[in-house]
């Protein structure tokens, strides 16, 4: 089996239990894991069967080390992450929403060790031996100039040995700031569009294309959670007219009614084909997975990201409808799990892509 890359900033991720805020829980106790989008699609291909490597900067301390034990347990290599006498491990604290309150999210990461080590210190022969596959995202190098050419510089090495490489566009509007004389808006959008030429497979959420590429879906809303579905081939369209070498454009299509309550559904689009496909479907209809009562939705995203990366590097699940089936069973199951990564195995994803939804007890 080829290796699956990811290279990306992990942070620890910091919760009130029980839906407190911050101010009510602390002082006390907050709940610890770790997370990071491109860290996040490895746990979730590991889950599944899949040959994981994480690739990142790290100080040689007790918290990377319990962050490092972490993704070894799940069998994700990690020997090519640098470990660095300077630096942090970056911290991301979660509030829980429900009902109308939102879930909020505050970042605490200047500093880390990933945004201050040179790309050229990193071992990118080796670490694409073997390899078929590259993640990143554009939050990773949304954190400093020196992240932002590390991305650069791996999605370039994985091209030139031939290793597929996709990007989730992440829009992270406050983290891009290390180009105090350009707008943040105009910082992502001309570092994106100059990794872009690099990447296989796009993806991003409701909003990422418009925020990063300007390219708009009809009259979607996210804030009212009004989507223009019909206008999403057009935004993958347009992203493959201005980037010739992307194949496939996936966007995730989330109606959120409340904290607790999401329809969540997806697009996968094949450039060469033109052609998009949707999922979930009900006899060839699109018919969003209704998600209530959710334990955690941050990680979303990447649960999706990973499935269909799985997927589309599988045999038996590469075809569009059939991947993005699963892509999207696979995030639907992570927002009934607490925590970024998404602990669902393939046969539970495959049992909701064939309709067991009703959480009945396994025995």
């Amino acid at each position: 089996m080829k290796t699956f890359v990811g290279f990306g900033e992990i942070m620890a991720r910091l919760v009130p239990p029980n839906h407190l805020r911050l101010r009510q829980a602390m002082p006390g106790t907050l709940n610890v894991t770790f997370a990071g989008a491109e860290a996040n699609v490895m746990a979730t291909i590991a889950m599944m069967g899949g040959q994981t490597r994480y690739v990142t900067a790290l100080p040689e301390n007790d918290i990377a080390d319990a962050c490092l034990a972490v993704l070894n347990s799940m069998n994700i290599d990690t020997r090519y992450v640098i470990r660095t006498s300077h630096g942090r491990v970056g911290l991301f604290f979660v509030e829980t929403g429900a009902n109308q309150r939102p879930s909020k999210v505050i970042y605490d990461r200047d500093g880390a060790s990933v945004t201050l080590v040179a790309p050229e210190h990193y071992l990118w022969s080796d670490i694409f031996e073997g390899a078929n596959w590259l993640h990143i995202s554009g939050i990773t190098p949304a954190l400093s100039r020196l992240a932002a050419d590390a991305a650069l510089i791996a999605a370039k090495e994985a091209k030139a040995t031939k290793v597929t490489v996709s990007c989730d566009l992440n829009f992270r509007k406050n983290l891009w700031n290390w180009k105090p004389d350009c707008s943040r808006r105009e910082l992502a959008e001309k570092t994106m569009k100059s990794l872009l030429p690099y990447v296989d497979l796009v993806l991003a959420n409701e909003q990422d294309a418009e925020d990063v590429l300007g390219i708009k879906a009809g009259q979607t809303d996210v804030e009212s959670g009004r989507l223009a579905i019909e206008k999403y081939p057009d935004v993958a369209r347009e992203i493959v007219r201005q980037f010739p070498n992307v194949s496939q454009v996936a966007i995730t299509l989330r109606q959120s009614i409340s904290a607790d309550h999401n329809n969540w559904a997806a697009m996968l689009y094949d450039g060469q084909k033109q052609q998009a496909v949707f999922a979930p479907l009900d006899d060839e209809k699109l018919e969003p997975y209704q998600i209530r009562n959710i334990v955690d939705r941050v990680g979303g995203g990447d649960a999706f990201a990973g499935g269909l990366i799985f997927a589309l590097a599988t045999p038996e699940l590469n075809e569009p409808q059939t991947a993005l089936s699963y892509a999207t069973a696979a995030s639907c199951l992570a927002h009934s799990i607490a925590g970024d990564f998404n602990f669902s195995s393939r046969s539970e994803v495959e049992a909701l892509m064939q309709g067991f939804a009703s959480g009945r007890v396994v025995r």
